[in-house]
């Protein structure tokens, strides 16, 4: 094994966090292309969502780069 057992739940994890924070992003769109819909600027849209997954981004290169405590 590369990694512990530890870091890899810690890497599925951060893994699933990442997921989350692209959910969060999609959808707000519109069906008819003639008709703007407001709901793409929403603080879930905007904010949240990058804001999680910049800290997935970080978690897992920290993860990766951490050295095992042998």
């Amino acid at each position: 094994m590369i990694f512990q057992k530890k870091k890899y739940v810690g890497l599925f994890l951060l893994v699933g966090l990442l997921t989350l924070g692209f959910v969060l992003m999609s959808g707000g769109g519109s069906g008819d292309p003639n008709v703007f819909n407001e709901e793409i600027f929403s603080f879930r849209r905007i904010s949240l969502a990058p804001l999680v997954i910049v800290s997935s981004y970080i978690g897992l290169i920290w993860l990766i780069l951490k050295k095992s405590s042998n």
